[in-house]
């Protein structure tokens, strides 16, 4: 069993920058790739990134590439979401998630998920 927690989440004006950070616990070691999706009032939720293993693989959405990036510290068994040039359109909750089946890194099947935290970023 893996155990994900978020943190990082909060109120921000258009155009600001936020960090999220999930700390996983349990069977880290079997972890392969770890994602961040993301869940907006009355829509579906939205793959927004992902990144491998290594780190050596990334994957964006199209509508943050350029201004997400995702990174991951193995040792301290954390993964991270730098949001830069944040927008209205990026209001959402934002779930961390991992996987221990090996998948391409695009594919958006998870089997452990974190509780969420709300991003609001006012116009």
């Amino acid at each position: 069993q893996v155990q994900l927690v978020e943190s990082g989440g909060g109120l921000v004006q258009a155009g600001d920058s936020l960090r999220l950070s999930c700390a996983a616990s349990g069977s880290t070691f079997s972890i392969y790739d770890a994602g961040w999706f993301r869940q907006a009032p009355g829509k579906a939720r939205e793959f927004v990134a992902a990144i491998s293993r290594t780190g050596g693989t990334t994957y964006y959405v199209d509508s943050v590439k350029g201004r997400f990036t995702i990174s991951r510290d193995l040792a301290k068994n954390t993964v991270a979401l730098q949001m830069n040039s944040l927008k209205p359109e990026d209001t959402a909750v934002y779930y961390c998630a991992a996987r221990i089946q090996f998948r391409p890194i695009s594919n958006s099947a998870y089997s452990y998920w974190g509780q969420g935290t709300q991003v609001i970023v006012s116009a």
